[in-house]
């Protein structure tokens, strides 16, 4: 019997999804060794947070491009929109999770009060958004990439989609906002 991906997507979403959570749990509280990584020069792992805040800016917008796309029924730009968030968000979480190994978690710098307040209800609310859109960015993506475009419209990937694009663009936009807070706020 042939086990083939586009019949094992749920499968494939659980996998994929434990593996990135473990990944970036895994770095975030320490248990990734530094030594695992060359260490860049302090310049280069220092400009990581403000190379990620284009990223995600660019993913912002390619995410808004490839739902425009599809309201308008253009599949091809629809998929390469997506496809170029999905790049993005890798690169993103690359850049990421290699300065997090070496010099784990940012520590916020403000005051007291705006880190009680406004810092960490916005961080949690980030982080939850990020690890819900974990599975369902898997499992659209595994939809649309192992059918063909026809077959795409009989699943859920559009229900999915809708919610995992909304969710993903809140992440990416409350990123920014934590980010703002880390290195240009204070």
């Amino acid at each position: 019997m042939e086990l083939r991906a586009r019949d094992r997507v749920p499968e494939l979403t659980v996998l994929l999804t434990a593996a990135s959570l473990a990944l970036v749990f895994g770095a975030v509280l320490g248990v990734v060794p530094r030594g695992i990584f060359p260490r860049a020069s302090d310049a280069v792992v220092a400009a990581i947070p403000h190379v990620n805040a284009v990223v995600s800016t660019a993913a912002m917008f390619t995410i808004a491009a490839g739902v425009a796309f599809i309201r308008r029924g253009d599949v091809r730009k629809h998929r390469a929109s997506m496809v170029a968030s999905l790049f993005l968000f890798a690169v993103f979480l690359l850049l990421y999770l290699y300065k997090v190994v070496l010099e784990g978690p940012a520590d916020f710098p403000g005051p007291a009060s705006v880190h009680q307040f406004v810092y960490l209800p916005l961080l949690a609310v980030h982080i939850v958004l990020a690890i819900v859109c974990i599975p369902l960015l898997y499992y659209v993506s595994l939809l649309a990439l192992t059918r063909p475009v026809s077959d795409v419209y009989d699943t859920a990937h559009r229900t999915v989609g809708r919610v995992a694009a909304t969710l993903w663009f809140v992440s990416f936009v409350l990123g920014n906002a934590v980010y703002a807070l880390l290195y240009v706020v204070y």
